[in-house]
C-alpha cells in the first residue's frame, strides 16, 4: 500500500487574515478551503472518463463555493443573513453530492487510494496548507468543512433579526430551537470523522496532519457544538414557564460538563498568527458562563431548605455564581478584542436572563440571608455542582454509499 505525501507551504510572509470577522454567537476558526485538482492528470489512465469527469466537476464545484463562503464568512456583515444561510446550504449540499463519489476512490484500493495529492488551506496551523497524497485526507477534510458550514448557519440563526412588528430586533423562539438541530448536525460530521474516517490513516500520517484536523481539536468542536445545543434548551427552558428549577439546574450543569470536556480536548494551539488565541477564550468565557448559570440555579434550589446549612451552602453558591458572571463578562471582552476582532450582538436566551438575574437576585438574596444567618460567619467554597449524566449527542451520520456510477462494469479502461 503507498504511503501519504505530506507537504506543508509555511507563511513565509504573516498570513493575510480578516481585521473583523463581526457578530459572533457561534465561534468556528475560519473555513479551510480546498486547491484545485487536475484529476484527468492524476486518474486519467486508471478510470473510466465518466467519472473522472465527474469528480472533476463536483469538486471544482466545491472550489468555488468554499472560496465564495470563507470570503463572505470573514466580512464584518450585519445584513443579508438569508441570503447567506441559503448559499451555505448550497455548499453543505455540494459536499454532500461529492462525497458518494469521492468514496470510490478509497474503496478501489491503494492504487487510487493513493494517486490524487489534495491539498488544502489551513487555519489554525502555523502551516498555510497541507498537502497529502490520500483520499482519506480529502474525505476527513470534507467533513470538517460541513460542520464548520453548520456551524456557520447556527450563527446567521442566532443573529437579532428585525420581524417588521414594531419590536426590536431579536432571536426568535424558533431560530433557537432550529439551531440545537444545526449543531447536532455539526457534531455529526465531527464524530463521523473521528470514529471511521482517522482509524482509516496510518498513525504516521495522522502525525502530519494540520492541528485544525487533529482529533482533539475534531472532538473538542463536536462538544463545542454540543455545549451550544444545551445552551439553547435552557434559554428555551428559562422562557417556558412550566420548566422547573430542577430542569434549569439540570441543562446548565450539563452545559458545564460539555465545556469541561472542549478544555480537556482542545489541543494546544499556535497563538502567534491565526484563531488559536481567540478559539482558547471562547472556550474559556463559555466555560466561566456556563459556572455561572450552573452555581446560580443550584443556589436558588439550596435556598429553598429550611436549614441554616442549606442556606449557608447557596450564599456560597449564589456568591461564586456573580463571580463567574463578572470573569465570563471579561473573557468575553477580552475574546471579541482579540484579532481577528468581533462583535456581541445583543444578549438573548441564557446570557440576557443571567445578566438580568445574577446581579439582582443573587445580591439581595445573599445579604438576606447573611443578615439572618451568618452574621461574621465567613462563607465557605461553594458546595459541588450536582452530577448529570448529558444527555445530548450527536446526530447519527454515516458515510454515504458509493455513487451507483462506480458500480458499472467500465469503470476501468
Amino acid at each position: 500500500m503507498g504511503c501519504g505525501a505530506s507537504s506543508h507551504k509555511d507563511a513565509g510572509a504573516r498570513r493575510r487574515r480578516p481585521g473583523s470577522v463581526g457578530d459572533v454567537v457561534v465561534f468556528l476558526p475560519g473555513l479551510r478551503v480546498p486547491r484545485a485538482v487536475d484529476f484527468a492528470q492524476a486518474l486519467g489512465g486508471c478510470l473510466a472518463r465518466a467519472i473522472v469527469e465527474r469528480l472533476s466537476a463536483l469538486r471544482s464545484r466545491v472550489v468555488e463555493m468554499a472560496m465564495q463562503e470563507s470570503a463572505a464568512a470573514l466580512k464584518p456583515r450585519r445584513k443579508a443573513a438569508a441570503r447567506h444561510g441559503s448559499s451555505t446550504a448550497n455548499l453543505l449540499q455540494a459536499l454532500e453530492d461529492y462525497l458518494p463519489v469521492l468514496l470510490g476512490l478509497a474503496q478501489q484500493g491503494s492504487v487510487l487510494r493513493h494517486k490524487v495529492q489534495f491539498t488544502w488551506s489551513n487555519q489554525e496551523d502555523n502551516a498555510e496548507e497541507t498537502a497529502i497524497s490520500d483520499v482519506w485526507y480529502e474525505v476527513l477534510s470534507v467533513l470538517h468543512l460541513m460542520a464548520m458550514v453548520c456551524l456557520l448557519q447556527a450563527n446567521t440563526l442566532l443573529l437579532p433579526r428585525s420581524y417588521g412588528d414594531g419590536y426590536a430586533p431579536r432571536v426568535s423562539e424558533e431560530s433557537r430551537r432550529a439551531t440545537v438541530d444545526v449543531f447536532l448536525k455539526a457534531a455529526g460530521y465531527l464524530d463521523c470523522a473521528i470514529r471511521h474516517v482517522l482509524p482509516k490513516m496510518p498513525l504516521e500520517l495522522r502525525r502530519q496532519l494540520p492541528v485544525d484536523l487533529a482529533e482533539g481539536n475534531l472532538k473538542a468542536l463536536s462538544l463545542q457544538a454540543l455545549g451550544q445545543g444545551v445552551d439553547m434548551q435552557l434559554g428555551l427552558a428559562i422562557d417556558s414557564p412550566k420548566a422547573t428549577l430542577a430542569v434549569k439546574r439540570r441543562l446548565a450543569c450539563e452545559m458545564v460538563k460539555y465545556w469541561q470536556q472542549v478544555q480537556e480536548s482542545i489541543p494546544e494551539l499556535p497563538v502567534s498568527d491565526g484563531w488559536g488565541k481567540k478559539h482558547r477564550l471562547f472556550v474559556k468565557w463559555k466555560y466561566v458562563e456556563a459556572k455561572a448559570a450552573a452555581y446560580y440555579f443550584h443556589g436558588l434550589i439550596l435556598d429553598e431548605g429550611n436549614t441554616e446549612k442549606s442556606h449557608g451552602m447557596a450564599i456560597a453558591a449564589l456568591q461564586a455564581s456573580e463571580e463567574f458572571l463578572k470573569e465570563s463578562k471579561m473573557v468575553s471582552e477580552a475574546f471579541h478584542a482579540t484579532p481577528p476582532t468581533s462583535r456581541s450582538p445583543n444578549a438573548f436566551g441564557t446570557a440576557k436572563y443571567l445578566f438580568d438575574k445574577i446581579p439582582r437576585d443573587a445580591s439581595s438574596k445573599v445579604r438576606i440571608k447573611q443578615d439572618l444567618y451568618t452574621q461574621e460567619k465567613v462563607i465557605g467554597a461553594p458546595p459541588p455542582l450536582p452530577d448529570f449524566a448529558l444527555a445530548l449527542t450527536p446526530e447519527d451520520y454515516d458515510l454515504p454509499p458509493l455513487d451507483p456510477l462506480w458500480n458499472k462494469e467500465d469503470t476501468h479502461h
